[in-house]
């Protein structure tokens, strides 16, 4: 079932008592794309002009809230975990997984009545485009992951600096979470570059949406105890395009170079200068890397079909 929010959003049940908020821009005759976003963050935080520069190639572009983010489903009956179980990797019963999440995107795919689209998933939400380009290969035409990692502790783990940051508990009242969200986005944005013009003003919205801090400790421990995936990754057939930051300092880019090497024939970009964020500058590179990704696969996609008829 779906309904139309007066935000210009809808919400689709997915199943398993989940919802999904989710929007959407372009041509639906035009080849779909799902972005689907990282830790803690919502379907705004894939900035509109972003967006835009994928509509203007000729893409159908959808966004989404993950569960425990923005207007989906929130889960307070599962305790968030504490920084114990975050070590130890022992959650409270009824912890949903990496699995879990690509359960609903699927969900959200059949309720939108896309049979499959171009998955384009950002640092968690590319760890979550991996898990349904794996586990639902009929419904991925090709996959883009994203300063995102493999699950390995080996690759792609934090700089050190980062952690304390990281790990300070925002402030509850509206001006301080912006205050605190603008300098955890600028310590692990790309360095040099100022916060863009309209961060502020796009945190306020995402404080007005969604204030819930416990969600993002429940993503986290998704991605925790969903553990390494690279021998998952080595079954994704989907063509696949691997972006990452050569200056990231959340997913360092030993992650990104892990998770092209493990899913075949992946091709990597790496981005000189880029953190883990997607600055202004880069858009159109970043835009043109994913359209001409989507028309590979459209073509092999068309191809193999006429062979099939001939």
């Amino acid at each position: 079932m779906s309904t139309l929010t007066s935000h210009g959003e809808r919400l689709d049940d997915v199943g398993r008592g989940i919802t999904l908020c989710s929007d959407s821009f372009g041509d639906p005759a035009d080849p779909p794309i799902l972005l689907v976003m990282g830790l803690g963050m919502q379907l705004i935080h894939w900035p509109e002009g972003f967006v835009a520069e994928l509509v203007e190639r000729g893409l159908f572009v959808v966004r989404v809230d993950n569960r425990d983010r923005g207007r989906s489903t929130h889960l307070p009956e599962i305790p968030p975990p504490g920084l114990r179980a975050l070590l130890t990797r022992r959650f409270a019963p009824g912890q949903y997984t990496l699995a879990d999440m690509a359960q609903d995107s699927v969900g959200l795919l059949d309720a939108l009545e896309l049979d499959s689209v171009h998955l384009v998933g950002a640092s968690m939400g590319g760890m979550i485009a991996q898990t349904v380009a794996a586990s639902y290969p009929q419904r991925v035409r090709s996959l883009v992951s994203i300063m995102s990692s493999t699950g390995s502790r080996r690759s792609g783990q934090p700089a050190l600096g980062s952690y304390r940051l990281l790990l300070s508990p925002a402030p509850r009242d509206r001006d301080g979470f912006v205050a605190h969200q603008t300098r955890v986005l600028t310590a692990i944005g790309s360095p040099g570059m100022p916060p863009e013009p309209e961060l502020g003003s796009v945190l306020e919205h995402g404080y007005d949406r969604d204030a819930d801090p416990s969600g993002t400790a429940r993503q986290l421990a998704a991605i925790l105890a969903s553990g390494d995936r690279t021998a998952a990754l080595r079954t994704i057939s989907a063509p696949t395009l691997v972006i990452h930051g050569s200056r990231d300092r959340l997913v360092t880019p030993s992650g990104g170079r892990a998770t092209a090497r493990a899913i075949p024939a992946a091709r990597m970009l790496t981005i000189p200068g880029m953190g883990h964020d997607l600055p202004r500058v880069h858009w159109p590179q970043i835009a043109d890397a994913i359209t001409e990704q989507v028309a590979g696969a459209e073509r092999s996609s068309a191809a193999g079909a006429e062979r099939r008829r001939g």
